[in-house]
C-alpha cells in the first residue's frame, strides 16, 4: 500500500533532474560554458563560494566547538543556541536577504555607519560573500559538531595532563581528529554557497560581473536563452552530485548506502 506513494515521491525527486539531463544541449555545452552568458557568472560564483567557505571555516569551527560544549549548559540557553544556528537552514532565503539589508544596508543598523566611512556593502561582491556565508554557515557548524561529539577525547585529556594549553590541544589534537568533519562541512558549504539565490539577489542584486552569480544568471537566462539557463543549471547539479557522492560516508548518519 505504501509502495505507490513512495514511488510517486521518488519520481517527484528524480524526474525533474532527468528532464534537465534529457533536454540539455550537450552538443553546445562547451560553447555555452565558455560564452559571455555563462563564463562570467561561473567564475564569479566559484570565487565568492570559495571566499564564503573560507569565512565559514574561520567562524564555524569555533561555533561548532561552542555548540558541542554547550551540552553542559542549562537546557534553555543550550536549546536557544541550537535554534539560532539552525534558523538559516529553515528561514526563506529572501527573508535572510531582507534581514541582511536591515542590518548592513545603507540605512541599516550597522550599514549606515559603514556607508558613512565609504564602505557600503549592498550590491557589491562582498555582499554576495556575506549572503552565501549566512546561508552556508550552519552546514559547517553541524558537520564539525557531529565530528566533535564522536571523537575520542582521551587524547585531549592526555595533552592537558602533559601541560599543553587549550589552544595547543585544539590545534595539535582536536583539529586533526575532526579534520574529516571539517572537510565534509567545507564541501557542503561550498555547494550551498554556489547555489544560493534568494538572499543574494535581495541583498546584493544582479549586477553583471559584480553580483550576478550562477543561480541568478540561470534564472535570468531562462527568459531569453533557455539553453544557457540549462547549462548553468547543469553546472550546479553536477557540483551538488559530486559533493554528495564524495561525502556519502560522512554526511549524515544513515545516508551512506
Amino acid at each position: 500500500m505504501l509502495l505507490i506513494p513512495a514511488l510517486l515521491g521518488l519520481a517527484l525527486l528524480v524526474l525533474p533532474l532527468l528532464a534537465l539531463a534529457v533536454r540539455a544541449p550537450w552538443g553546445r555545452l562547451g560553447e555555452l560554458l565558455t560564452g559571455d552568458a555563462v563564463l562570467p557568472p561561473l567564475l564569479l560564483s566559484l570565487g565568492t563560494a570559495a571566499l564564503a567557505t573560507l569565512a565559514c571555516l574561520v567562524l564555524g569551527v569555533p561555533l561548532a566547538l561552542l555548540l558541542e560544549r554547550s551540552a553542559a549548559w542549562p537546557l534553555v540557553p543550550r536549546r536557544l543556541l541550537r535554534a539560532l544556528l539552525t534558523l538559516p537552514l529553515v528561514l526563506p532565503p529572501v527573508v535572510g536577504g531582507i534581514a541582511l539589508l536591515l542590518l548592513l544596508g545603507r540605512r541599516g543598523l550597522i550599514g549606515q555607519g559603514l556607508a558613512a566611512i565609504g564602505l557600503p556593502l549592498p550590491y557589491t561582491t562582498g555582499a554576495v560573500v556575506i549572503a552565501q556565508t549566512f546561508v552556508a554557515l550552519p552546514f559547517l557548524v553541524f558537520a564539525v559538531e557531529g565530528a566533535l561529539r564522536s571523537t575520542d577525547r582521551r587524547g585531549e585529556l592526555a595533552a592537558a595532563t602533559l601541560g599543553a594549553s587549550r589552544a595547543q590541544t585544539f590545534r595539535l589534537v582536536t583539529l586533526p581528529l575532526v579534520a574529516p568533519g571539517v572537510a565534509a562541512g567545507a564541501a557542503l558549504c561550498f555547494t550551498r554557497a554556489l547555489g544560493e539565490f534568494g538572499a543574494t539577489i535581495t541583498f546584493a542584486g544582479s549586477l553583471p560581473g559584480v553580483t550576478r552569480t550562477l543561480p541568478i544568471a540561470s534564472y535570468l537566462a531562462l527568459q531569453s536563452d533557455p539553453e544557457a539557463a540549462i547549462a548553468l543549471a547543469l553546472v550546479l547539479l553536477v557540483a551538488a552530485v559530486a559533493v554528495l557522492v564524495a561525502l556519502r560516508d560522512r554526511w549524515l548518519p544513515g545516508v551512506a548506502g
